[in-house]
């Protein structure tokens, strides 16, 4: 069983990765994790303008790489496996489609990200997932 795990570095996150390091000690094989942070794009008409492309793919993988730090401390103390992701591109239509791409079983995320205001400017990536994907979607709080 693949899963991917959606991560953001928020506190609901953070209670994302404990459930699945949780539930993959219910499985008889311990199931392939695949951690997913989505950065969101930045804006290529001001990019192009004042970084090169190698410069932008950089930053994109310098922080994608911190955002997925905390969740892979939590999965390394606990003796979990994993593979890491960094992508670019809208979050909710991003995990729905590395997920079929890499043929996971379960999407499991938490239920909202770091701000209220950031929810309200994006809307919910948990809502669109829940909406568009083609596997369970586990959602923690």
């Amino acid at each position: 069983m693949d899963i991917l795990l959606a991560v953001d570095g928020s506190e609901v996150s953070h209670r994302a990765v404990e459930r699945v390091i949780s539930l993959a000690g219910e499985f008889k094989a311990q199931p392939r994790i695949h951690i997913l942070y989505v950065h969101l794009p930045v804006p290529m008409t001001f990019a192009t303008r004042h970084v090169s492309k190698e410069t932008l793919d950089a930053y994109y993988r310098d922080e994608g790489e911190k955002e997925l730090a905390p969740a892979r401390a939590q999965l390394d103390a606990a003796g979990v496996t994993y593979t890491p992701h960094v992508h670019v591109g809208h979050p909710g239509e991003t995990i729905c489609h590395v997920a079929a791409k890499l043929g996971c079983s379960l999407i499991a995320m938490g239920s909202h990200g770091r701000g209220a205001i950031a929810g309200a400017v994006l809307g919910s990536i948990a809502i669109k997932v829940l909406q568009n994907a083609t596997v369970p979607v586990l959602i923690s709080k």
